[in-house]
C-alpha cells in the first residue's frame, strides 16, 4: 500500500473514461469516491461522523489461479443519517380526495433510468448500458433547498401544509408518486407535462421514470396551499402542481402534448400483492485450511496488519467531511488531545440547551461470510453493540438496527447463504436481544465482470451486511473514548473476552495480509454473553468506574492496545499468558470482547459487577501503562513483543499518508506524518486570559431587552441554525433573514443591531467560496444600497463565518475601514478541511474578541476555500495595525504556516480580521459550534457548561449596551 499508484500514474481527473470496456480501478474509487461523498454531504449540511472503511480481495480455489476471485471490485457505499421525529409527524396522513400532489427540487433529467432495474438484476447479468444508465446526478444545494422548505413547513406545528411526504429514487416519479396516493387508499390524475423538465426531448417514459434526485413528492393542505408556495419560493425551491388525488383508485397520467394517457391503470394492478418468487437454491461445502500461524513473525505481522486499510488510520477519509456542522456533535471519530480517530461511537446532541442526544455505531465482519455467512451476520450485529456500547444508552432494547444487505445472487451458494444468514439474524438473534430491525436496504448484484485484453474477468464480493445500530442517549458528557486516563497513576487494563480463549482466526486481518482465508471464523456462541457484556459495562459506566474503552475488532487485541496508545501517547506493558496458548492467535483473533481501563483501587468492585454479570471467567487482567512510550508484551515472562508507540504510529499512519500524498498536495501530506509522528508534540490545549464561566451579558439579559440580529443565509448556506443558537444564548433575538426576505423587503436591515452572515455553499460556491452571494448584493441596487446603509451605522456590529466571511470580504467596498480584508482562495492542501485546530485571540479592535486577547484555545474550521489571499508586505501591514484578530498556532503555541496546524496556509496564520473600527469582524473557524462544552471533540477536564466561544457571543450583548 506504501506504493500505491494509479494505472499509468493518472491522477483521476486524466482517466479517460470514454475507453470500451473500462472499469474504474479500485485505488481510483478509494482516491475518488469519498471526495465526491465529502463533497455532496458538505455542501447538503450534515455532519458525517461515522463509518467504516474495508478492502477485500483473496482466491478461494485451491489451486490459487485467481479462478475464483472473492473482494470488492465493486465497493459498498454507505450513507446515511440519524434525526428526530415529532410525534405529529409520526404517520402518514389519510388525504382527502381532491387533495394537490406536488413535486419539488430539481428538473427531470435523462440520466439514472436504470438503477432499480440494475440493482434487482442478478450478478454479472447487467449489460453496459443499464449500468451507465444507473448512474444517477446529485445536486446537494438543490437538496438543502428542498430540506429547508420540508423544515420550514413542519416547524409550524399544527398547521403545517404538507399531510405527507415521499422521497424520489429508483422508479422515479413512477414509484413515488403512486406510492404516496396508495399510503392514503386513493388513486390520482396527474399532467406528465408539468412534471419540471430540462431535456425536452426525453419520451414520457423517460420523464415519468427517470431518477434524477434531489426531489419530493408531497401531498398539500388544499387550504393551506398558498403558504406552502410562499415557503417554496422564499427558499427558491422549484415545485410544481403535478396533479390531484381522486376516489376511483386508478393511477391515470395524461400527456397534454400527445393529448393521450401514457398510464391508465388500476392501483391494485400496480400496486397490489406481488406473485410470490420461487427459487431453489443449493449449499456448497466450504473448503478451507486452518491458517498456520506458528511460522508467523510477530514483528512482520504487525506492521503488515496495521497498514491493511481496515485497520490502517482513516484520516484521509475523515478529514474532508464536515463533522461540525449543525453544532449537535458531541462525539466524532477523532479523540483527546492529538485529535486521534478512534471512536467507536458517533453521538449527537438533541438540540442545544440539554444534554440527550442520540448514538450511532457500525458493526461488519464480511471477509468471515466467506466462510459462514451466519457468523458474519452475528459478528456485525454483536460488533455495532459493543461499539455504541461506548455511549449512555439506557437499555439493549433502546438499539435499533438498519440491515443492508448485499450479495451476488446467481453465484454458487450464495443465495441459500443469505436465507441461512438471514434466517439466523432476524429470527434467531435478534429476538433473543430483544432488537428490532425496523429498516434497510439490499443490493444483489454484487458482482463485478469485466474484458481485460479479451480475457473475461470476474471479482464476487462476499455475502455483505452491514449494520447501523441508532440509540437514544440519556446524557451526551457520558461517552467513553479509547483515550486512557493518564492523570491515574495507579489502573489496569481488564480484557473482557466473549470468545473465551478460542481466538478464531477465520477471516481476520492477520490472515488477510497474508493472503489467506483460514477455516474457522469468530462467531457470537451464545446471545446470552453479548447481554451480559451489556450490562455489566452499563453499570460500570453508571459507577463512573470505567475510565477508558474500546472494543476489538479488526486487527484482533493488538490493533485495539495500539489504538488506546495512540489516542493517549502513552506506552502500555501487557501480558497474555492468560489469553491462550498461542500469543500470535492471542493478540490478532478478531473474536467479540472489549478492554476498559479502571483504576486499581476499584477492581474489587469492577470485579463484583463483573461476576453479577456472569463474566468474570472472561475477564483477564491485560496490564498497565508504563513511563516508556512503548508497548511491551510478553508471554511466559519473556517479552515477546517491543516497539516504540511513535514507531506503531508510523505504520499505521503509512496507508492514509499514502493515499492523502496522491489525492492531495503530498507537501501537505508530509507535514501531517511528521507532526503526528512528532514524539514531543504536546497536543491541544487551553490557555485562557479570562473566565469563561462568567455571564458578563447576564445583567443587560436581565433588563429583559433583546437586541434584534438578522441570521443571515442565502440558498445553499447551511451554518444558520447554530448561529441562531449561540446568539440566543447570549440574549439575543435572533431572527432568520433569507436573502429573498430582503429583496421582498419582508425584512429590511435598519430594523436589526446586529448581522451575522452564516457558512455553508452558497450558490454551490460556483462562482468561488461567497461570490455568488457577493455578487447577488454588489450587482442589485436595492440591496447595495441598503448594505451600504447598515455597514455605515456606528450602532451595529456584524459577523461573517466562514462562507459569510467570504462573502462580506467581497463586500468591503461597502464596509468602512476594511479595504485591508483579503480574499479566500482554495486551501493549499487542495482539500476540504475539517478539523480541530489552535488559534491564538489577538490584540485588535474586534468588539466581539474583548477581553480574550492572548488567548490560545482550540476551535474548528471546515472550509475548502480559506486561504487568506494576501502578499506578505500586505500581510505585514495588517499585522503591524493589529487588524488580524486571530492567528493559527501550532500545539507549541507558535503562530504557524505547516499544515494541519494552519489548515488552509494562510500567511501568518491569518484566520480572522476586523475592520478599524472593530464593529465588523470576518473569520474561518466556527465558534459557533463550540458555544457549549459538549462539542468539542476534546477538551480539558473540569469545564462546565459553557465554552469559552461563548464569551465572543456574549462580548456582541454587552457592546450593545
Amino acid at each position: 500500500v506504501s506504493n500505491l499508484q494509479l494505472p499509468n500514474k493518472l491522477m483521476p481527473w486524466e482517466v479517460d473514461y470514454s475507453k470500451p470496456n473500462r472499469i474504474v480501478s479500485p485505488p481510483e474509487i478509494m482516491i475518488e469516491g469519498p471526495v465526491g461523498a465529502a463533497s455532496f454531504n458538505n455542501e447538503f449540511g450534515r455532519p458525517s461522523i461515522l463509518g467504516y472503511f474495508r478492502t477485500l480481495e483473496i482466491d478461494i480455489s485451491n489451486n490459487g489461479d485467481g479462478s475464483s476471485i472473492r473482494g470488492y471490485h465493486k465497493p459498498i457505499m454507505l450513507a446515511g443519517g440519524l434525526g428526530n421525529v415529532r410525534n405529529l409527524h409520526i404517520h402518514k396522513q389519510k388525504f382527502p380526495v381532491g387533495t394537490p400532489i406536488v413535486v419539488i427540487g430539481g428538473p427531470a433529467m435523462l440520466i439514472g433510468l436504470g438503477g432499480g432495474a440494475a440493482s434487482s438484476m442478478a450478478s454479472g447479468k447487467s449489460t453496459e448500458n443499464l449500468d451507465f444508465a444507473s448512474v444517477q446526478r446529485g445536486n446537494a444545494e438543490m437538496q438543502r433547498r428542498c430540506q429547508e422548505v420540508i423544515e420550514q413547513c413542519t416547524t409550524i406545528g399544527e398547521k403545517n401544509p404538507i399531510l405527507s411526504v415521499h422521497d424520489v429514487g429508483a422508479g422515479g416519479l413512477s414509484n413515488a408518486i403512486p406510492e404516496l396516493i396508495h399510503d392514503a387508499g386513493l388513486g390520482g390524475e396527474f399532467e406528465l407535462r408539468n412534471i419540471p423538465n430540462d431535456e425536452i426531448g426525453m419520451s414520457p417514459k423517460e420523464i415519468w421514470c427517470n431518477e434524477s434526485q434531489e426531489r419530493y413528492v408531497l401531498a398539500i393542505d388544499y387550504e393551506l396551499f398558498e403558504r406552502f408556495e410562499e415557503i417554496c419560493k422564499r427558499e427558491r425551491c422549484p415545485y410544481a402542481l403535478l396533479g390531484e388525488c381522486t376516489t376511483e383508485q386508478r393511477l391515470k397520467l395524461k400527456d397534454q402534448y400527445f393529448n393521450n394517457y401514457p398510464v391508465d391503470i388500476p392501483m391494485d394492478v400496480l400496486l397490489g400483492k406481488p406473485p410470490k418468487m420461487e427459487r431453489n437454491v443449493s449449499s456448497i461445502a466450504r473448503n478451507s485450511s486452518a491458517f498456520n500461524c506458528e511460522q508467523i513473525r510477530i514483528e512482520e505481522a504487525v506492521q503488515r496488519v496495521l497498514q491493511l486499510p481496515t485497520v490502517a488510520a482513516k484520516n484521509f477519509l475523515i478529514t474532508i467531511g464536515d463533522r461540525t456542522v449543525t453544532g449537535l456533535v458531541s462525539r466524532d471519530p477523532f479523540v483527546g488531545p492529538w485529535q486521534v480517530a478512534v471512536s467507536d461511537v458517533a453521538v449527537t446532541n438533541s438540540d442545544y440547551r440539554g444534554y440527550s442526544g442520540e448514538a450511532m455505531a457500525i458493526g461488519e465482519r464480511t471477509p468471515v461470510a466467506l466462510l459462514s455467512g451466519q457468523a458474519s451476520g452475528r459478528m456485525a450485529i454483536a460488533e455495532a453493540i459493543t461499539n455504541i456500547l461506548a455511549a449512555d444508552v439506557r437499555k439493549l432494547s433502546d438499539i435499533k438496527l438498519s440491515a443492508n444487505w448485499m450479495a451476488a445472487t446467481g453465484h454458487a451458494g450464495e443465495d441459500a447463504e443469505l436465507y441461512a444468514t438471514v434466517q439466523a439474524v432476524a429470527q434467531e438473534l435478534c429476538p433473543t436481544l430483544n432488537i428490532a430491525i425496523p429498516v434497510g436496504k439490499d443490493s444483489l448484484s454484487m458482482k463485478s465482470v469485466w474484458k481485460d485484453a479479451g480475457i473475461e474477468k470476474s471479482v464476487t464480493a462476499p455475502l455483505s451486511l452491514i449494520i447501523s445500530a441508532f440509540a437514544p442517549v440519556n446524557d451526551v458528557r457520558k461517552t467513553l473514548t479509547p483515550e486512557l486516563n493518564t492523570d491515574i497513576n495507579d489502573s489496569q487494563l481488564l480484557l473482557i473476552d466473549l470468545g473465551n480463549n478460542q481466538n478464531r482466526l477465520g477471516g481476520s486481518a492477520l490472515c488477510q495480509v497474508y493472503k489467506k482465508l483460514g477455516h474457522e471464523p469468530a462467531d457470537l456462541d451464545r446471545a446470552a454473553d453479548l447481554i451480559n457484556l451489556f450490562n455489566a459495562i452499563s453499570a460500570l459506566k453508571r459507577e463512573n468506574l470505567i475510565l477508558a474503552y474500546h472494543d476489538r475488532s479488526d486487527g484482533g487485541l493488538f490493533a485495539t492496545l495500539c489504538e488506546m496508545c495512540f489516542a493517549s501517547h502513552v506506552g502500555l506493558s501487557v501480558t497474555v499468558d492468560d489469553l491462550g496458548s498461542n500469543p500470535i492467535a492471542s493478540l490478532f483473533a478478531e473474536e467479540l470482547g472489549c478492554v476498559i481501563q479502571i483504576s486499581k483501587s476499584s477492581i474489587q468492585q469492577v470485579l463484583a459487577i463483573l461476576v453479577e454479570n456472569d463474566l468474570s471467567d472472561q475477564t483477564q487482567i491485560l496490564g498497565e501503562l508504563n513511563d516508556s512510550d512503548e508497548l511491551i508484551i510478553t508471554h511466559g515472562e519473556q517479552a515477546i513483543y517491543q516497539q516504540s508507540r511513535v514507531k506503531l504510529q508510523n505504520w499505521w499512519m503509512e496507508t492514509s499518508f499514502s493515499i492523502q500524498s496522491l489525492r492531495d498536495n503530498p507537501e501537505c501530506a508530509q507535514q501531517e506524518l511528521d507532526t503526528i509522528l512528532d514524539k514531543n508534540n504536546p497536543g491541544l490545549s487551553v490557555n485562557l486570559t479570562f473566565d469563561p464561566n462568567e455571564d458578563i451579558s447576564a445583567p443587560f439579559i436581565n433588563t429583559g431587552i433583546l437586541p434584534s440580529i438578522a441570521i443571515l443565509r442565502e440558498q445553499g448556506v447551511n451554518g444558520h441554525m447554530e448561529m441562531a443558537a449561540a446568539f440566543t444564548h447570549a440574549g439575543f433575538n435572533a431572527v432568520d433573514v433569507h436573502m429573498t426576505d430582503l429583496l421582498e423587503e419582508r425584512a429590511k436591515l435598519d430594523s436589526f443591531q446586529g448581522l451575522v452572515a452564516c457558512g455553508g455553499f452558497s450558490y454551490g460556491d460556483v462562482l468561488g467560496a461567497g461570490g455568488g452571494w457577493a455578487k447577488s448584493i454588489l450587482f442589485n441596487s436595492k440591496l447595495k444600497n441598503e448594505f451600504s446603509a447598515f455597514f455605515a451605522r456606528d450602532d451595529v456590529f456584524a459577523l461573517g463565518v466562514c462562507n459569510g466571511c467570504q462573502m462580506m470580504a467581497q463586500l468591503k467596498e461597502l464596509i468602512p475601514g476594511a479595504d485591508h480584508w483579503p480574499k479566500f482562495i482554495r486551501n493549499t492542501s487542495e482539500q476540504f478541511e475539517s478539523r480541530l485546530v489552535m488559534v491564538k485571540v489577538l490584540n485588535s479592535p474586534s468588539i466581539l474578541l474583548n477581553g480574550m486577547q492572548g488567548s490560545t484555545l482550540p476551535i474548528v474550521v471546515a472550509h475548502g476555500e480559506g486561504k487568506a489571499d494576501l502578499s506578505e508586505a500586505s500581510a505585514a501591514s495588517i499585522v503591524q495595525q493589529n487588524l488580524i484578530s486571530m492567528q493559527f498556532v501550532n500545539n507549541n503555541l507558535q503562530v504557524t504556516e505547516i499544515y494541519p496546524f494552519n489548515p488552509n496556509g494562510s500567511l501568518h496564520g491569518a484566520t480572522a480580521f476586523c475592520n478599524t473600527d472593530g464593529r465588523y469582524t470576518i473569520m474561518m473557524p466556527h465558534p459557533e459550534r463550540l458555544f457549549r462544552t459538549v462539542q468539542y471533540s476534546w477538551k480539558p477536564k473540569g469545564w462546565q457548561e459553557d465554552g469559552p466561544w461563548m464569551r465572543m457571543f456574549r462580548n456582541a450583548r454587552v457592546a450593545l449596551i
